[in-house]
């Protein structure tokens, strides 16, 4: 068993971040080790990495344009730039990947768009085949205009389903061959909840989405036969007592669908349910401290046993023994610097 897994860190380039960082967790001791930067650019603040661990994209901001880049994945993890495609306006917030490495697809919070790229055979991003403008308001100030946050697959890679923060809104849409993107179905979603993050459930028939604005989980039955979903729950990721500012942030799931973890910024938290099999819906577990401020995303590592979790206002990454059958966390080391973490992804194994 690989008792090392090597994980990537993206940041905002503020301050003193230089980039992409690079880390490996040491499973047997329990500890995060060889923090270093793996690729110099603007606020690479969200991350993708191909099935097959050869390619990673990157959001990337370069001067007055924003959009992705592209690296291959050498031995021991180390990233090699391979190109870029980027045009004039601010940088996407979200980027994934299919299964085959023949699509990238976007999310761009500024813009209100959704992007989808084709990948050359040598991991390299060709231009954009669709960029579709997504129109629109919400009852929150903040919601002034669409302001798209995710744009991710299906499990049967059918559909890119694209979660609109500004719009309150969930849009499917089928991915034609040529990369470009056909709407499907705009599913309409509680009006000022600010949609952010989209997970699956394993079994592939339900999914959960964070909201920023109201702080819930909602739950949702994913209908493959025609890419539209129902919903069937919305379940608060904060104690009933807590009234200050709070913004949810990631949403991710454990790989035998019996946990989900929902990340508190304000309340600084992680959220922990437990899923019922048969209805997909949740039950509140706990709350747990993410020992810092502003947690703006967390990966369940390869081998599950473990979460680490990124702060981004204080500058440290955290790390979490997972339990896997009662799904709560225990802290091991919050003391991980790493300047404005945002993303954390591993490599796959």
């Amino acid at each position: 068993m690989n008792k090392k897994y090597i994980g990537y860190i993206g940041t905002y380039t503020k301050g003193d971040s230089k980039g992409i960082y690079s880390f490996t967790l040491n499973t047997e001791e329990g500890k995060i080790e060889n923090i270093e930067v793996a690729a110099e650019l603007f606020n690479p603040t969200y991350l993708a990495i191909s099935k097959d661990n050869r390619y990673l994209y990157s959001v990337v901001k370069d001067g007055e344009e924003g959009g992705l880049k592209a690296f291959s994945i050498g031995e021991n993890g180390k990233l090699t730039a391979i190109n870029s495609q980027v045009s004039a306006g601010a940088p996407p917030c979200h980027v994934s990947i299919d299964s085959q490495n023949k699509y990238v697809f976007s999310g761009n919070y500024h813009r209100g768009t959704v992007e989808s790229h084709l990948i050359h055979k040598d991991g390299s991003l060709l231009p954009a085949a669709s960029i579709i403008q997504h129109e629109g308001s919400g009852p929150d100030p903040r919601q002034e205009k669409a302001h798209t946050h995710y744009a991710g697959l299906t499990p049967d890679e059918k559909y890119v389903v694209v979660v609109e923060l500004g719009i309150d809104a969930l849009i499917t849409y089928k991915i034609n061959e040529d990369g470009t993107l056909t709407k499907v179905k705009l599913h309409p979603l509680k009006a000022g909840s600010g949609p952010r993050h989209l997970t699956f459930h394993p079994n592939r028939q339900f999914a959960y989405i964070m909201t920023e604005f109201s702080s819930e989980v909602i739950v949702l039955t994913y209908h493959p036969e025609n890419g539209h979903f129902t919903e069937k729950q919305y379940i608060s990721t904060l104690p009933a007592d807590f009234k200050e500012n709070n913004q949810g942030s990631a949403i991710h799931i454990s790989s035998d669908g019996r946990f989900v973890y929902a990340g508190n910024r304000g309340h600084n938290s992680i959220a922990v349910f437990s899923v019922n099999g048969t209805t997909g819906e949740l039950t509140f577990v706990e709350h747990t401290s993410t020992e810092g401020d502003w947690p703006r995303d967390f990966s369940l590592d390869p081998s599950e046993k473990f979460i680490v979790a990124s702060n981004q206002e204080s500058s440290n990454l955290v790390l979490f023994a997972r339990d896997e059958f009662s799904g709560r966390l225990s802290l091991i080391q919050s003391d991980i610097t790493v300047p404005h973490p945002v993303c954390v992804k591993f490599l796959h194994v």
